[in-house]
């Protein structure tokens, strides 16, 4: 799989009917390797290991109905109250970041409405805050860590 841009961590890997599967700590599967998941599982890794964002507030693939329409979230991070703070999307590396991208998670967040929105093809990484006051985002550095 390509280097992203970010650390490099250890994943359990299998093959299984010429598929790599990688292991999902948090879903307790393997999963099949798509570029796309491979940045999940680094991001996820990222946000655990670089941001100290607990385990036990981490969801992947998270269900959510818009407009009658099944979607799923790739990350979504909770407050310890148990309110979405951060949502993920992930691309695939080859995948452009693109207006689409951010109106995607835009509309998973008017279902959520988390504090922060993350968009990733493991090369570039977006981050932005929700400024509710002004109905708009707010383009960050990175995010916090966890308190």
């Amino acid at each position: 799989m390509q280097k992203l841009n970010l650390p490099s961590y250890t994943f359990k890997l299998k093959s299984n009917e010429n598929k790599t599967l990688i292991f999902d700590n948090l879903r307790k599967k393997y999963m099949v390797l798509t570029p796309e998941e491979w940045v999940r599982q680094h991001f996820v890794q990222w946000l655990i290991q670089e941001r100290n964002y607990p385990v036990s507030l981490i969801a992947i693939e998270k269900q959510l109905v818009i407009n009658n329409l099944k979607k799923r979230t790739d990350i979504v991070v909770f407050a310890s109250d148990g309110h979405p703070n951060i949502i993920v999307e992930c691309k695939a590396p080859h995948i452009k970041i693109t207006q689409d991208t951010f109106d995607q998670i835009a509309r998973y967040n008017l279902k959520l409405d988390a504090d922060y929105l993350i968009v990733t093809n493991g090369l570039q990484h977006f981050f932005c805050m929700l400024d509710k006051e002004n109905e708009t985002y707010v383009f960050l550095r990175d995010i916090p860590q966890y308190q």
